[in-house]
């Protein structure tokens, strides 16, 4: 893929949306990140995927053993039963991959707990295929620090492109003329854009205070 360039930004008509793993079991050992950060960040991401018609596959391993998919991500795709698997590498079960090669996009968008494990075997054998691969780092986790970074670093080698959520966000969104989708990625960021949050809302009540005045 290319890396520089308009073609190495990501488009939401390319893209399509695989989350993994995102189960109470894995958050047990999540260390690299504070659990509720990840949790904010990848409902987020799947919040902003929605506002652009993003494709979105919501997929855990043992299900039964390891835990339902945490309700808030289950809340944004209320109708759409996760996908369980026994593979530890997602990429391994036709399940997912036969709905990521009908959709015909390349641009895959990966976040997962643990990164060492359920990010980097499809990322590594994703890129194989001839997939650009994402991965959003600031919605997936290790058992620690290192576990976490090296394997950030493994994936890069191998030609991913390492990501943040609301990065992804600003470049599905790309031009603020694009008015249909605004309000919803507004929605998002005032929802779990930490400060960013916090200042849209502040300037809302500052124009809702000039509208007020002006009346």
């Amino acid at each position: 893929m290319p890396k520089t360039g308009l073609e190495a930004l990501l488009r939401p008509e390319d893209s399509i949306l695989v989350l993994i793993d995102h189960q109470p079991y894995q958050f047990t050992n999540l260390n690299s990140h504070e659990p509720t950060m990840i949790v904010n960040n990848v409902v987020g991401l799947a919040k902003t995927a929605k506002v652009f018609n993003v494709p979105t596959i919501l997929t855990t391993v043992l299900e039964e053993r390891g835990g339902y998919i945490i309700k808030g991500l289950q809340d944004v795709f209320p109708e759409q039963k996760p996908i369980d698997r026994t593979f530890i590498n997602t990429w391994q079960d036709p399940k997912v991959t036969d709905i990521v090669k009908k959709s015909g996009r390349k641009q895959l968008v990966l976040a997962a707990l643990y990164t060492e494990i359920c990010l980097a075997m499809p990322a590594i054998q994703a890129l194989a295929e001839g997939y650009d691969v994402f991965i959003v780092t600031d919605a997936s986790g290790g058992v620690s620090l290192e576990a976490h970074d090296m394997a950030v670093r493994r994936m890069v080698a191998a030609g991913a492109v390492p990501i943040t959520w609301m990065a992804v966000l600003g470049e599905w969104q790309r031009d603020w003329a694009r008015e249909d989708k605004a309000a919803g990625v507004a929605g998002v960021v005032a929802e779990h854009g930490g400060a960013s949050g916090v200042a849209f809302a502040w300037e809302m009540q500052l124009l809702a205070t000039r509208a007020k005045a002006g009346a």
